[in-house]
């Protein structure tokens, strides 16, 4: 069934065209990424298809009586609430049936002499029943405290005020209201942004088991390649849809290109070869022959012409090294590194051989790029040694590029660095990363991220070393720019070790991990993927590096104390499960004997299974707050 239909639709603002003609299709239970290039008109087509703005032209169609979800990308709550009441708004429909079900339950106690009114009551509590249980009446607590505990809340902030928290938060807790309302098409303008690895995953899998449709924009092509089922690119204002995740979209593109390409390249030899003939028959300059050539001149005009397919992914580049390296790239032993009272690693070990790819992840300010300014002699170590093998020829990508200078323009800031070469050869390189013409006079503090990142990386291209040292390389550029990028690094011959948070380019180009955490690094074999694979697999810890056996046997006790602490909170999890079985038991018991007219006869009898039947609700509702709080406390335990 079509849940969203979108057809031809445009959006200008003054002379401004955003959309030409964009159309989309999108199916009960779909999960659509939306991609393209920045200022491309996503966010725009997102507020259409919300209502919050018109279309020029083109029609939008839904099933009636659907249910949307938006999410902006900037969001602000300052309703004064904190962030649990700001939540538990969400569920005042379910508040009010529960109110109005206690107001039933009264009303039936007092009809028990009035058979049609009590089946009257009695019919419109158990259908208001059903529905507060569909509704999530009973576990609305742990739904919320499920939902702020995925996206990175700590019980800790549940009576923190939302005025007080940061931006990143606040889009959050917008995110986590959404999703507590259970749209039933849900639009996400970057819901990944603010969000770390760990929290990432957990909404990949809540969206993945989203029972309702999904639209979302996104940069993370890990998120879309593990969240979609189809895809629609805006490109120079008109949409294509393709099905599958993104890495089947981009398959599908390169061979839409190429057909195209194909398509067009036949074009013009056929109109080649149609001149050709028509000037043949004009230089005979008869009658007949002139007729011929107007006829097929004719037949020229007609012809729809085709327009040559632009290759989105302009950027054509490669690394390459000038010298090899020995097999043994670097090697740091014992290496620590503290800043002040704030200590990021201790004895840590790293062998680094050649052509290997590592990746180091881990959260913020946990020292990936202190450890990377390590390695090129920009920060020195409080302890240990950190050693090169042979010919090692170090090339560093700074993400805040702050090597480069405000001041100089594109030419001369490449220039300076490599003045042996001629300045055409300059301007090719740079031409490479899209700098042609007058652009090379801009002045570097007028770029954008990305294009001071696409600078850097001419510079980085040039330098021909042998082991590339990246800070967040993807970082401003957008997704062709990476997809290049990627392609580039994957056919590099030298050795690579790069700080990311962007999953896809791990997975494509790393065959180490380090996982760097407070509490000490970890290192995984094989590219995110595997990394994923080994953490959730329940198998031996992988090697600690750096830590000492008694340090690891008192970890092992930690591990095997917590394992009971897990233990011991499932099984009461379990138990208040268990005896809620038993209570809903007895309180269905109670209902049928309720339904039952003869039970009436007996007005005692009849209010003393009232009595027990509302003491029955209390502690049924008793044992579901006993459950909730053991779950919240396994899930924190377990998170």
């Amino acid at each position: 069934m079509i849940v969203l239909s979108a057809q031809n639709v445009a959006k200008s603002f003054g002379v401004n065209v955003v959309l030409k003609d964009v159309s989309l299709t999108l199916q009960q239970g779909d999960r659509m990424g939306l991609v393209g290039v920045n200022g491309c008109g996503k966010s725009t087509l997102m507020r259409i298809l919300a209502g919050l703005e018109s279309a020029d032209s083109g029609e939008i169609s839904m099933v009636r009586g659907t249910r949307i979800g938006y999410l902006a990308q900037q969001n602000m709550v300052t309703s004064g609430l904190s962030v649990w009441d700001e939540l538990q708004k969400v569920y005042e429909p379910v508040f009010e049936m529960e109110r109005r079900l206690r107001e039933l339950e009264e009303e039936m106690s007092r009809a028990h002499e009035e058979p049609a009114r009590f089946s009257r009551l009695s019919s419109d509590y158990d259908k208001l029943l059903r529905r507060f249980e569909e509704s999530d009446g009973y576990s609305w607590k742990s739904l919320v405290s499920g939902v702020l505990n995925g996206l990175g809340f700590k019980p800790a902030q549940y009576d923190q005020k939302v005025d007080s928290l940061s931006g990143g938060e606040q889009t959050r807790l917008c995110l986590a209201r959404l999703l507590l309302q259970k749209p039933d098409l849900l639009l996400l303008d970057e819901p990944t942004n603010h969000l770390d690895m760990e929290t990432l995953t957990w909404l990949e899998n809540y969206l993945t088991a989203y029972r309702g449709s999904v639209l979302v924009i996104s940069h993370d092509r890990y998120f879309l390649d593990h969240v979609c089922t189809c895809m629609v690119e805006i490109l120079m204002g008109a949409s294509e849809q393709y099905s599958g995740n993104y890495t089947r979209y981009i398959a599908q593109r390169q061979e839409r290109f190429e057909t195209r390409m194909r398509a067009y390249e036949l074009q013009q030899k056929e109109i080649e070869r149609q001149q050709a003939i028509i000037a043949r028959y004009r230089m005979y300059n008869r009658e007949k022959s002139i007729r011929a050539a107007e006829s097929r001149e004719k037949a020229l005009e007609r012809m729809e012409k085709l327009d040559k397919p632009v290759d989105e992914r302009a950027i054509r580049f490669r690394f390459e090294a000038r010298r090899r390296t020995g097999e043994d790239v670097l090697m740091l032993k014992d290496v620590s590194k503290s800043f002040g009272e704030k200590h990021l690693f201790a004895h840590l070990d790293l062998h680094v051989r050649m052509g290997d790819r590592v990746a180091l992840i881990g959260p913020n300010g946990v020292g990936k790029s202190t450890l990377i300014k390590l390695i090129t002699g920009d920060e020195p170590a409080d302890t240990g040694v950190i050693r090169y093998g042979s010919n090692v020829d170090i090339g560093y990508y700074d993400q805040h590029q702050s090597a480069l200078h405000p001041e100089k323009t594109v030419l001369d800031e490449v220039w300076d660095r490599f003045p042996r070469m001629e300045q055409s050869d300059v301007r090719g390189a740079l031409g490479m990363f899209l700098f042609t013409g007058d652009d090379v006079f801009q002045p570097i503090k007028t770029l954008s991220g990305g294009e001071k990142g696409r600078v850097a990386l001419t510079a980085l291209m040039l330098r021909k070393d042998n082991l590339l040292l990246l800070d967040e390389p993807t970082n401003h550029l957008d997704m062709d720019s990476r997809e290049v990028l990627e392609d580039a690094l994957s056919d590099f011959g030298g050795t690579i070790i790069t700080v990311s948070h962007d999953r896809y380019f791990i997975n494509r180009i790393a065959n180490r991990i380090l996982e760097m955490r407070p509490e000490g690094v970890v290192e995984y074999m094989g590219n995110y993927d595997d990394y994923i694979e080994k953490k959730n697999r329940p198998v031996e810890q992988e090697t600690v590096a750096g830590k000492t056996r008694t340090e690891l046997e008192k970890e092992k006790r930690r591990e095997k104390q917590s394992k009971q602490a897990l233990r011991q909170l499932k099984a009461r999890a379990q138990e208040a499960e268990k005896a809620i079985g038993v209570k809903e038991e007895e309180i269905a018991q109670m209902e049928a004997q309720m339904a039952d007219p003869a039970l009436y006869a007996d007005a005692e009898k009849a209010a003393a299974v009232q009595k027990s039947y509302q003491q029955a609700q209390r502690d049924l509702q008793a044992l579901y707050e006993a459950w909730e709080e053991a779950e919240a406390a396994l899930q924190e335990a377990e998170g």
